[in-house]
């Protein structure tokens, strides 16, 4: 499995996204397209960034009941993005009627992969306002396995649990982890965070990183380094 660093281009419109895109002579990084942009712009703005030459992930988190997710999967494989998600707690049958959508005619389809804990969401958090009583790694554990019973390709976690899931679910299943701050940045409302360094070394397949990377004062130079610290 490469090691690829996704950009997140949280941003509100079409004209900010291209413009930060532009940037990026003759490179084309991986981009995730998130809600804020998605529902800012629709599906246009996927087809447009897929049609410059970029891998997506699209990042909308599905969760609902089984037969809607599969409805919405099915609609939103004809945009041909490379990753999409969903939320493991809403159960394995959601995760498995999402991956009948998703799946074309011809049998191709995304890696799908499942949110198991926002990297916002601490123990503390996790356990008095969800009402989960178990650890943080034994949450994530289980819903890593339920993704995998399902037949999905992967979860999203912290890069503190990605060797734990692998562990587990085995080499190949993909292990996509934002909570990526460089050594000497803010960590925002994120709570479980490292730096690509320390997310390579921990078993990490893809970083996603945003405000590092779209916020910093030379977003390229921003990219190249995350690229670095990850991949040499």
């Amino acid at each position: 499995m490469g090691k690829d660093v996704i950009v997140a281009c949280d941003f509100s419109s079409k004209a900010e996204t291209l413009a930060f895109l532009d940037q990026f002579s003759g490179r084309k990084p991986y981009v995730k397209i998130g809600m804020e942009l998605f529902y800012a712009e629709g599906p246009s703005i996927v087809r447009e960034i897929k049609a410059r030459g970029h891998q997506i992930f699209l990042d909308l988190k599905l969760h609902d009941i089984p037969n809607t997710v599969k409805k919405a999967m099915a609609v939103l494989s004809r945009l041909d993005v490379d990753m999409i998600n969903l939320h493991a707690a809403g159960t394995r049958a959601m995760m498995e009627g999402a991956l009948e959508g998703v799946t074309r005619p011809d049998g191709s389809r995304p890696l799908v992969i499942a949110v198991t804990q926002l990297t916002s969401t601490s123990q503390t958090r996790m356990q008095e306002e969800l009402l989960i009583p178990r650890t943080m790694e034994e949450t994530v554990m289980a819903y890593a396995a339920n993704a995998a019973q399902a037949g999905l390709d992967g979860v999203v976690c912290s890069p503190m649990e990605a060797g734990k899931v692998h562990e587990a679910c085995g080499r190949n299943f993909v292990t996509v982890t934002p909570g990526i701050r460089f050594a000497e940045g803010d960590k925002g409302d994120q709570v479980r965070v490292t730096t690509p360094a320390q997310a390579k070394d921990l078993g990490s397949d893809y970083i996603v990183v945003g405000r590092p990377i779209t916020a910093a004062a030379d977003p390229v130079a921003a990219y190249e380094r995350c690229v670095r610290e990850f991949t040499d």
